[in-house]
């Protein structure tokens, strides 16, 4: 990757836009399809992606887009942990980076990121659940931010306070 290209990987948009659902859904069913991450069966239609994404957007929390040459090559989402109020200052992230261009940063971008808007939203305290402990790039990206392993299993999570 060239210099212009690495600092062009870290074209980071906040918030993501309707235009990139597309996108998004495609980078999405890889990971479905093919990862640990999502916890889903079959990976859900663009509508259902539109849907997720009105849901938090409308919800205040904080969905960006990561763009390589205009194109989105990955994205990351915070929403709630758990529905009860008193879980209302805690969130849970979500990245997923187009396998195409993995290892150009883009994880670590959009994290950092995410952190700076959850903190802007007021939140408090984020949560990632790794889909389980052979996903060490996920669990080496967390820790290298400031998360904490709170649960070491084959079901990992990391915890993070912030402000």
């Amino acid at each position: 990757m060239t210099r212009a290209e690495s600092a062009n990987a870290r074209a980071i948009n906040p918030p993501a836009e309707p235009r990139d659902i597309a996108a998004i859904a495609r980078i999405y069913a890889h990971a479905v399809r093919h990862g640990t991450a999502s916890f889903e069966l079959e990976p859900p239609d663009e509508a259902e992606i539109r849907s997720r994404y009105i849901t938090l957007h409308e919800g205040g929390f904080p969905f960006l887009a990561a763009e390589i040459g205009g194109e989105v090559a990955g994205y990351a989402y915070a929403g709630p942990y758990r529905a009860r109020p008193a879980y209302r200052f805690t969130i849970e992230d979500s990245i997923y980076i187009d396998p195409d261009m993995q290892g150009r940063g883009l994880g670590r971008a959009l994290l950092d990121r995410l952190l700076i808007e959850a903190e802007a939203r007021s939140f408090r305290q984020m949560i990632a659940v790794i889909g389980d402990s052979a996903q060490t790039p996920s669990i080496k990206l967390h820790q290298a931010a400031g998360f904490r392993m709170s649960v070491p299993s084959k079901r990992s999570a990391s915890v993070r306070p912030l402000a």
